[in-house]
């Protein structure tokens, strides 16, 4: 049987030595043998439990979630595949409507006077029920407070240029870039350097609503339960959505009222 170290299967799979690291230090992946020089080694049922895991997490569940599924008794991991299959081909349906709504939208860029004269909708592909989504689960967690943000971030943003707009989303990226290259580099949530980009996270988000101690935490709450938050930041990194929001909650409890 062939046996994996944790490089090879970092180069397989595409996930970070770290990362495998840490999926062990947390028994979602144990490797299946340590040598006696320390090395992890890996055989066939952890490489598809690995990939068990990684579909899971294209689905936005938590590492914690994905341990107990992973761990029932009951677990078929054919019907599982089957599952995956299923909804990727509806991920597929959903980027060929984005393709080709990028395609005509360039055609009627460069002129193609093929095109109708009615312009068709650029936005067919994307999901704006999706943002309606997200600020009623805002509202059913947080109240009328809540709808307040909502209200007043609008009014906000529909002030904002679409260069203001690019400016701001460049300055999250940025943060983010940042918050995963301390990550790599094995800094602790408390530690004052990660504080401060997250000082720089806060700032980020105040440039649409300003949250205190309280809302900057729910926030953080709302990153590790939401899948869809989880799925953007593990673009990232698949360990920095739980390594900001731990940061954030020491932010809210050391630096906001």
């Amino acid at each position: 049987m062939a046996r994996y170290t944790v490089k090879q299967m970092a180069k397989m799979s595409g996930v970070s030595i770290r990362t495998l690291h840490y999926y062990d230090e947390i028994g979602l992946l144990r490797p299946s043998d340590i040598g006696d020089n320390g090395y992890r080694y890996y055989d066939r049922p952890q490489l598809l439990r690995l990939q068990q895991v990684l579909f899971h997490r294209a689905l936005g569940l938590p590492l914690h979630e994905i341990g107990r599924v992973l761990d029932d008794p009951g677990f078929d991991m054919a019907a599982a595949l089957r599952d995956h299959r299923q909804r990727l081909h509806g991920d597929i349906k959903r980027i060929r409507r984005l393709i080709r709504t990028i395609d005509e939208t360039l055609a009627e860029l460069d002129g193609d006077k093929t095109m109708p004269k009615t312009h068709k909708n650029p936005f067919k592909g994307f999901a704006p029920e999706k943002q309606a989504q997200y600020e009623k689960e805002l509202v059913d967690r947080y109240g009328d407070a809540a709808r307040a943000r909502i209200m007043a971030s609008r009014a906000r943003v529909g002030k904002l240029s679409e260069d203001e707009v690019a400016a701001i989303k460049e300055q999250g990226h940025q943060v983010n870039l940042d918050l995963t290259a301390s990550l790599a580099a094995g800094a602790s949530p408390e530690d004052p350097a990660v504080q401060a980009l997250v000082g720089r996270h806060h700032h980020w988000v105040s440039h649409f609503w300003t949250p205190n101690a309280e809302a900057y935490t729910g926030l953080s709450q709302l990153y590790l339960d939401h899948p869809d938050f989880r799925a953007f930041y593990d673009t990232y990194d698949p360990g920095l959505v739980d390594f900001l929001a731990t940061a954030m909650k020491v932010y809210a409890a050391q630096s906001l009222e």
